[in-house]
């Protein structure tokens, strides 16, 4: 009938248009790897030419061995503790006109009210790192006290004990290393106010010490 020869015509029209378009597609993909090929080919005659001939060497059999990466170093870390280290603490600074020797002995900084020694003394930050100086050389407390205050402060904590003890085994019973962590506590910029510690927490052997926040 002649719907249906019509019909029949479209739909083979419409075959072999879409052959003819896989036939195009086909020739170009051919086409494409041809020339990336000849671009390849191009590519090594161009590197024979520029270093000469090579050759593949042949498999030797040998396990390749790679050589162990480096332990990776703390860089900032160790800059910071030469900083500590560098920091002069001097034995000689005049720390007598900067404590508050009440009935205990304190000291804060200008510009901090009353108020912080005495919740301080109180009891009211908690106590969240110690560093037992006691029994040390000069040089060694000195050192560890540095360190001890820079790492805290680098961590965020506010609130720290030192321990220095009360001079009970020193040259005449006197606390001679006392003195001295009082000075150096003064010169560190982290340091806040300081107080005795309560009875509980070493007395007079130790103090209290806030740290300002990061």
């Amino acid at each position: 009938m002649p719907g249906m020869k019509v019909n029949a015509l479209s739909e083979l029209k419409s075959i072999r248009n879409a052959l003819a378009e896989r036939r195009a597609r086909e020739i170009a993909e051919r086409e494409a790897e041809r020339q990336a090929a000849a671009r390849r080919e191009r590519e090594r005659r161009l590197f024979e030419i520029a270093v000469g001939p090579v050759q593949r060497l042949r498999a030797h059999g040998r396990s390749e061995q790679r050589r162990p990466l480096p332990e990776p170093r703390p860089v900032q870390r160790e800059r910071d503790e030469a900083a500590v280290m560098r920091e002069a603490l001097s034995d000689e600074f005049d720390v007598e006109t900067l404590l508050h020797t009440d009935e205990q002995l304190s000291y804060r900084r200008p510009g901090l009210g009353a108020d912080v020694v005495r919740k301080l003394r109180e009891g009211r930050w908690a106590i969240q790192a110690a560093v037992d100086l006691h029994g040390l050389r000069t040089d060694e407390a000195r050192e560890a006290l540095g360190r001890f205050v820079h790492d805290s402060h680098r961590l965020g904590l506010r609130c720290v004990r030192v321990v220095h003890g009360k001079g009970l085994g020193s040259p005449g019973r006197t606390p001679v290393l006392k003195g001295r962590v009082l000075r150096w506590l003064v010169q560190k910029k982290e340091v806040m106010a300081f107080v005795q510690a309560r009875p509980a927490e070493g007395g007079a052997g130790a103090l209290v010490v806030l740290l300002r926040p990061v």
